[in-house]
């Protein structure tokens, strides 16, 4: 038999713990045990025993409010989610609570026992998800503690031996830059990590309150926007983590240059169409082949991967009604791919940095995107032993320019 959830409700109001406890008991097929602190002290002290699952917290504590509370609470490393309980229901309040490191608010005398429900589970499962960003944070934090360690013990091998001191001093140097380059690379991650799973997950979070709200045929446009919502926050994550596996397998030397003969200008067409339903609206690829043949032997899922993530990016970086430019051409010993956007264009300052990991242009921040799409074309590329070039002007787009030899 699963063990009970415990919940503690945070409220100055007895009569407020009566209907939350009335509302609990009502969850069908559900078992939570509910607790109550009725006030600022008496929750603060029960907190830090971390006893329970999640945490009801009411907006008003007398002289505080549940805000502080919950501020002080997630300084002190609180793990157990927080729900915030308000009499209004307001963007402020919403953007106050989220901010302060609550995972759900919820508007009292509105919600039932299905919308209470819901929200404890959709709150402990993106706490779960939250503590496995900062379980793989710990871990890379390890990582560099050992690299460290390791560099301490061959600059003391150094230190006793003393020979050839100027090619030691570069190794130091190499290594050093090593530790700098995995630190940085590590907060860049966790950085982006977190953000780009973070928001994704409180849009499906919030959609998924607010769906449980439309109950009649009225509300089936306000409901499938929601459900829209939540598809395409899923589709994020989903395109987030195939970049993270990508990235991952490629440093791991687990993904090899196979060539295989195949028809170049049908592989793109099939591309092309399959990109129709991740294009903005009125935004259209048109597709070129340039030249009589047609097949080439290359390696045939790099060659898909890396025309996806161009036409992706053309897509992503360009606005509404605008065109993208596809051409593919095969000649004697090598292909040529070209991908012509009419986007935002690339800095001029920040053009030296484009195919770093996790680098994204100053213009870019606010577009959704993890900064790995071109350093994992670039690093496809070079598996294939071929050349990626590319021209921009800002406002105006940009195009890449890849050849590839063929076998």
């Amino acid at each position: 038999m699963p063990e009970k959830i415990q919940v503690l409700l945070i409220d100055d109001d007895e009569d407020d713990f009566v209907i939350t406890r009335d509302i609990i008991s009502d969850i069908p097929g559900r078992k939570y045990t509910l607790s109550w602190a009725s006030s600022f002290k008496e929750a603060e002290e029960l907190i830090k025993q971390q006893l329970h699952d999640v945490y009801l917290i009411d907006f008003h504590l007398g002289a505080h409010d549940g805000l502080e509370l919950l501020t002080r609470a997630v300084a002190a490393g609180t793990k157990a989610p927080f729900i915030l309980l308000t009499g209004q229901s307001d963007i402020e309040t919403d953007e106050k609570a989220m901010r302060a490191g609550a995972l759900d608010y919820l508007v009292k005398g509105t919600f039932n026992p299905f919308d209470l429900d819901r929200s404890i589970r959709y709150s402990i499962e993106h706490a779960k998800s939250l503590a496995e960003i900062q379980k793989l944070n710990a871990e890379l934090e390890l990582r560099v503690e050992v690299r460290t360690q390791e560099l301490a013990e061959a600059i003391e091998k150094l230190e006793k031996t003393n020979e050839s001191l100027y090619e030691a001093q570069q190794e130091i140097y190499k290594a050093l830059q090593k530790e700098k380059e995995l630190h940085e690379l590590k907060s860049r991650f966790v950085t982006i990590a977190s953000h780009e799973f973070r928001t994704p997950l409180s849009t499906v979070l919030s959609s998924a309150s607010l769906i449980g709200k439309y109950k009649t045929t009225e509300d089936d446009e306000k409901r499938q926007k929601h459900v829209n919502r939540i598809k395409s926050s899923v589709s994020n994550l989903t395109t987030i983590l195939d970049d993270f596996l990508s990235l991952s397998r490629i440093e791991e030397g687990m993904i090899h240059n196979v060539p295989s003969t195949f028809n170049i200008k049908n592989q793109s067409t099939e591309i092309v169409d399959e990109m129709q339903g991740f294009l903005k609206q009125g935004q259209k690829i048109t597709y070129q082949h340039l030249s009589s043949h047609e097949t080439a032997n290359v390696d045939r899922q790099l060659f898909k991967n890396i025309l996806l993530n161009l036409l992706s990016n053309g897509s992503k970086y360009s606005g509404a009604d605008k065109e993208i430019l596809l051409t593919t051409k095969v000649e004697k010993t090598a292909i040529t791919i070209q991908v012509q956007d009419r986007g935002i264009g690339i800095p001029e300052a920040d053009k030296a940095h484009l195919f770093t990991p996790f680098f994204r242009a100053q213009n870019a921040v606010n577009i959704q995107g993890t900064g790995m799409g071109l350093n994992i074309v670039k690093r496809y590329v070079e598996l294939m032993q071929g050349t990626l070039t590319y021209t921009s002007e800002l406002g105006q787009g940009t195009t890449f320019t890849i050849t590839l030899p063929t076998n």
